[in-house]
């Protein structure tokens, strides 16, 4: 039997791709559990047409995570903080921080593991921060931190 996939299935194929299976397993199985549809001229064309709008939604968030990684790459954001004569803060800066500090100065929400620090900054001077926002984008963030 003919089958679309409506979701990837693991050694049968990914969402929209025509598969062969036994009989059994696409009537009793992947159809009446809404994985996938019989191979019919009008289910093809919803496919394609599923296939267009999903292309069109990856395209436009494509757009979005470039605009974001353009917007972070373009920023210097500043921190000041309290710390000792030889530059040391008195406590450290994380992720946390600088999440809130995107958030308020920017307007820019991401999730905690989004800046990826690899220890959390405890000297005055100026950082470069990885900021992970999707697969293809990992814009640098420019951080000052300075004396208050």
């Amino acid at each position: 039997m003919k089958i679309i996939l409506l979701k990837s299935v693991e050694n049968l194929g990914k969402e929209g791709d025509l598969a062969q299976v036994k009989d059994g397993y696409g009537r009793n199985y992947l159809i009446p559990k809404k994985i996938a549809l019989p191979v019919t001229p009008g289910n093809l064309k919803k496919v394609d047409q599923l296939k267009s709008e999903r292309a069109k939604k990856e395209k436009k968030k494509e757009e979005g995570l470039a605009n974001l990684s353009k917007k972070i790459e373009d920023l210097s954001l500043t921190i000041t903080t309290e710390a000792k004569d030889d530059d040391t803060l008195y406590g450290n800066i994380g992720q946390a921080q600088i999440l809130k500090l995107l958030k308020e100065k920017e307007e820019i929400e991401l999730p905690k593991d989004k800046i990826s620090l690899e220890k959390p900054i405890d000297k005055l001077g100026a950082y470069k921060v990885p900021v992970k926002i999707g697969k293809d984008f990992e814009p640098i963030l420019r951080l000052w931190v300075v004396r208050k």
